[in-house]
């Protein structure tokens, strides 16, 4: 049996079939299933409830969306952040923003946190290049599983949160474990430390 090639999927089409579905993203035109787990789930929000507590305590012209897609013009690439804190003041200069949830500008981004799955490559490989080159300030990659490559987490692997911090046109990358306290460019005043993050994704009758 012979099986065909997948379709291809323009950015458009993407948006239009999945835009309000929150399993897939699009990278070079194939379709991604994303597969969240509960503890996935639970890391995620987590991290949000944590950043929202300290958008409100500054009183900033941030916010969390719900849904978002993140289309890189100029391709047939959308991704679907796990987190993603948005600039309010910059929406106006989004193009869609007005008819769907989706940004096109690093401007109107302030951070993006990863959660890591099976699909870990794309989380510390291609995702990093791609945010960097859109101008995202800083991207959280975080690792509560420890699956990461050796060359990404060290050795021996353990749960890591890797915070990538935008620097002219590169990330530069510090890796956080155990106890140690998350340093953020966005938030330098947010009292959180790797643990947390990781003691988030466990189940409460462990």
């Amino acid at each position: 049996m012979v099986q065909s090639a997948p379709k291809v999927l323009t950015v458009d089409e993407f948006i239009s079939c999945y835009g309000e579905c929150d399993r897939y993203e699009l990278i070079d035109g194939e379709l991604i299933e994303m597969e969240p787990t509960g503890p996935h789930e639970q890391v995620s929000a987590f991290i949000g409830r944590k950043l929202n507590v300290e958008i409100d305590r500054q009183d900033l012209s941030y916010f969390i969306p719900h849904r978002c897609l993140i289309k890189l013009l100029g391709t047939e690439t959308a991704f679907r952040p796990d987190v993603i804190v948005l600039d309010q003041t910059q929406l106006i200069n989004e193009p869609l923003w007005q008819q769907q949830p989706v940004i096109t500008s690093g401007n109107s981004i302030k951070l993006i946190a990863e959660i890591v799955s099976t699909n870990w490559q794309n989380d510390y490989a291609r995702k990093v290049e791609d945010y960097a080159l859109l101008g995202v300030i800083e991207y959280w990659i975080v690792d509560y599983l420890g699956i990461g490559g050796r060359e990404y987490i060290g050795k021996p692997k353990q749960p890591t949160v890797t915070i990538c911090t935008l620097i002219e046109d590169e990330y530069q990358k510090h890796l956080f474990q155990n106890n140690d306290q998350l340093i953020s460019s966005i938030f330098p005043n947010l009292q959180l430390t790797a643990q947390q993050i990781f003691t988030a994704g466990r189940s409460v009758i462990e």
